[in-house]
């Protein structure tokens, strides 16, 4: 039986990781933290948690939790495990944080975008970027999981094979990326009330978002080199959902065939990533609710570029199941045990 505490449990992500854990009779949720709400029933919370879940929620003690759990997942606020973290609680449990804390490697980087300091820059390189599908092997053995951002991890497995094998010209990447409100979180902000949401869709962020750099460098990783990329995110009145569409110029001319064979020597193997067949571009409404990414792209031989296109579900693949993903593989386990959730719509 694996024990599991939650930090963050009433946030969106929060609330999804509560909501995987309990379909499994391997894992026990033991500490629901919430600074918003210490001592309030969870499903006072979340009324669909009633008479499912007891417990009342816990303060954000992460180092009193480590000496309770096998696994502790922080969805919280950036900043919040920079400062909370050190050697005992590495040395008692596993860490997997759902904020963008330990994802980008450079410190200085991280600290300009998200106008903060870096409280624990120590742990910065022991932490694993945690895209099971690039970093299978390293996620295993880690200490402490880098969990992506939503928008990175459907806009680097939708680019990744291309730019891996060079088929795209790194500095011409455009991204272009809508979310459901879901992903601004569950505080109460002016721009997501339901009045300013519905019935409209805008960009955000251009420019300046912070999701940026950890595309870029990830990115690098499999050009080789530094890459820079042009990303836009929009927001549209859904609920939950990421789709992006991304543009680059191709290296050679090349056949649908030719680059059909790229994405499947990828991503065949891989359960979580669907390419589509020709010509059937990715929808939301086809991954809500699971951890699937699908993807596919679009030769465009009048420009001589390609459009790559994804879409997955911001609160699961881009948050809370790829978590759960990372905790399977950190114990062992079937990497879709608890995952395999049909999407909501066929």
């Amino acid at each position: 039986m694996i024990k599991a505490g939650i930090i963050g449990s009433t946030g969106y992500a929060g609330g999804e990781l509560a909501r995987l854990l309990l379909q499994r009779d391997d894992v026990e949720i033991k500490w629901y933290g919430s600074k918003s709400y210490v001592d309030q029933k969870y499903a006072s919370i979340y009324q669909n948690m009633f008479e499912i879940v007891s417990d009342s929620c816990m303060d954000d003690n992460i180092e009193a939790l480590s000496e309770k759990v096998d696994v502790i997942f922080t969805a919280t606020p950036q900043g919040f495990l920079a400062s909370a973290l050190n050697d005992r609680i590495l040395s008692q449990t596993k860490v997997i944080d759902l904020s963008a804390d330990f994802r980008i490697q450079d410190v200085k980087i991280y600290e300009e975008w998200y106008q903060i300091q870096h409280q624990s820059p120590q742990y910065i390189k022991e932490a694993v970027y945690g895209l099971p599908e690039i970093n299978r092997e390293k996620i295993k053995n880690a200490r402490l999981i880098a969990n992506p951002g939503c928008y990175p991890t459907c806009s680097e497995l939708s680019i990744y094979p291309l730019i891996k094998e060079g088929l795209i010209d790194p500095d011409t990447i455009i991204i272009d990326a809508k979310s459901g409100t879901s992903g601004a979180g569950r505080g109460a902000k002016l721009d997501n009330l339901y009045c300013e949401v519905n019935e409209n869709i805008k960009a955000y962020g251009v420019g300046v978002h912070r999701h940026t750099p950890e595309i870029e460098e990830q990115l690098s990783y499999g050009a080789g080199k530094p890459v820079t990329i042009s990303f836009t995110p929009h927001l549209v009145p859904m609920n939950r959902g990421i789709l992006i569409t991304a543009y680059a110029s191709l290296t050679s001319k090349v056949s649908y065939d030719e680059v059909k064979s790229v994405y499947d020597k990828y991503y065949d193997k891989e359960f979580f990533v669907r390419v589509l067949e020709k010509d059937v571009t990715p929808q939301t409404k086809w991954v809500e609710g699971s951890n699937f990414v699908d993807v596919n792209f679009k030769i465009d031989p009048r420009t001589n570029r390609i459009v790559m296109m994804g879409a997955m579900d911001n609160l699961v693949k881009g948050a809370a199941g790829q978590a759960v993903q990372n905790m399977n593989l950190l114990f062992g386990l079937e990497e879709n045990k608890g995952l395999k959730l049909i999407p909501m719509f066929p």
